[in-house]
């Protein structure tokens, strides 16, 4: 064309669809804290109690707490974590020094324990100002150490009730007032700015138990998968989690804060047989899509029980969760005057939620050997790549000269930026293809040599 002529529109590639691994990053199924090969995972969560970290209103040793996060991340996981004061059957996790200054202890069989036996729980006062002191001082000390850190993936509120799930059932007039549960959630939004955090119970501003939670920077667990999700509109079901969801007017919240969960015990064992004993109307893909979730703590898929048709049932759901990332096609326009070139990415999320974290996107250029020659690092945002939405145009400059040869593959990856952790990888045939953790996106036309 002559010189003055525009740019005739550069082609695009197609690349072609396959499903993602189940072990993406920050999605999936989640067994408790240890070494597990029975089936793909990305993390791993744990309880911890306060006492263990707390020995006074200001101090704190995080020996525990920390060689939970270094047991995880030393096996490329990423860790979910809540501390709590109150468990039936175990030891409290008031910290010491609080029961020793006279803090008071209500003793009781807790029943509301199934399909575990009942069990001797002990309830500390909520209302005692020291108790209240101690677990914002506490908030804000752990936010300074680890809000951020690439090991933590989620945080549960916990703290507040039974098992930290902010419920002392049937004993409900012993749960913390609305105040202090106020007092926790400030402390939260304002120590944790970058982890994301997950809070037991939708709760809107006329709840009768909850402090309104629905304009928070928070997402929320559900702890009854597959058992009380997807509202029925029947009495007695209001609890069911969707229906929290809905009264809250937070079932749109998913689109900026994470949705997780543990599935319901009583189905650990049976919910991916044929047929599944999760009740009628709590199918898991019904619960996945109507609630968007994104991980599951789930012991019925580990330790190594789960065979056959069942196993690939379970894959399949694992898949289910979270995001699907996919590039539908890729064009490259050389720039005017210079050896560089824009690549646009046409981006689009087939999951049910997005990805909550905005790690760096990065091009590369692959030699034949399938290493990084020169890589770049892009303004891409993953977060803004959402479900059910068009897919997200992304356009980016690279400049090619000096690269030592010229034959070079264009790639794409998201590292994670937990040492040893698993990359995010797309939906697509040819991510892995010329090196683990980059999608091959297709030759760099003739790049100008040194």
């Amino acid at each position: 064309p002559a010189a003055d002529a525009p740019i005739p529109p550069a082609p695009a590639t197609q690349l072609r669809y396959a499903p993602a691994p189940a072990d993406n990053p920050l999605k999936g199924f989640v067994p408790y804290l240890r070494h597990d090969t029975t089936f793909p995972h990305s993390m791993e969560w744990d309880y911890t109690r306060l006492s263990e970290v707390m020995t006074g209103p200001t101090q704190f040793d995080w020996t525990a707490f920390e060689s939970k996060l270094a047991a995880a991340a030393s096996r490329g996981h990423q860790f979910i974590a809540r501390f709590y004061l109150e468990w039936p059957g175990r030891k409290t996790g008031v910290p010491q020094y609080l029961i020793d200054a006279g803090l008071m202890m209500r003793s009781w069989t807790n029943t509301n324990t199934q399909p575990f036996p009942p069990a001797l729980d002990h309830t500390p006062d909520y209302e005692d100002p020291r108790l209240r002191a101690a677990l914002t001082n506490f908030i804000h000390a752990l936010g300074a150490r680890y809000d951020g850190d690439p090991r933590l993936g989620f945080l549960g509120l916990g703290l507040l009730g039974t098992w930290g799930e902010w419920h002392n059932h049937p004993n409900s007039h012993w749960f913390a007032s609305k105040a202090v549960q106020r007092e926790v959630l400030d402390a939260y939004e304002t120590a944790f700015r970058r982890t994301r955090l997950v809070a037991r119970y939708p709760a809107g501003p006329r709840h009768p138990r909850h402090a309104d939670n629905s304009g928070r920077a928070l997402g929320y667990h559900d702890d009854s998968f597959a058992w009380a999700t997807v509202h029925t509109g029947r009495q007695g079901d209001e609890w069911f989690f969707e229906s929290l969801l809905r009264q809250a007017g937070a079932n749109t919240k998913w689109r900026s804060q994470p949705i997780g969960g543990e599935v319901r015990p009583e189905v650990w064992d049976c919910l991916f047989d044929e047929p599944s004993c999760a009740p009628a109307g709590q199918e898991f893909a019904r619960c996945v899509a109507a609630v968007h979730a994104s991980w599951l703590c789930n012991e019925g898929v580990f330790r190594g029980k789960l065979n056959g048709a069942a196993r690939e049932r379970a894959l399949a759901a694992a898949r289910l969760l979270g995001y699907e990332l996919s590039v539908r096609e890729v064009r490259l326009s050389p720039e005017p005057g210079s050896a560089a070139w824009r690549v646009q990415l046409s981006v689009t999320n087939l999951g049910v939620a997005p990805f909550y974290y905005d790690w760096p996107v990065q091009l590369g250029a692959l030699d034949g050997q399938g290493h990084a020659a020169r890589t770049w690092t892009t303004p891409w945002r993953l977060s803004e790549v959402q479900p059910e939405q068009p897919a997200a145009a992304w356009a980016h400059v690279i400049e090619t000269a000096g690269l030592p040869g010229r034959r070079f593959t264009l790639a794409l990856r998201v590292p994670n930026p937990l040492p040893r952790g698993k990359p995010l990888r797309f939906a697509n045939e040819s991510q892995d293809q010329h090196q683990p953790g980059w999608l091959s996106l297709g030759p760099i036309p003739n790049p100008s040599p040194p």
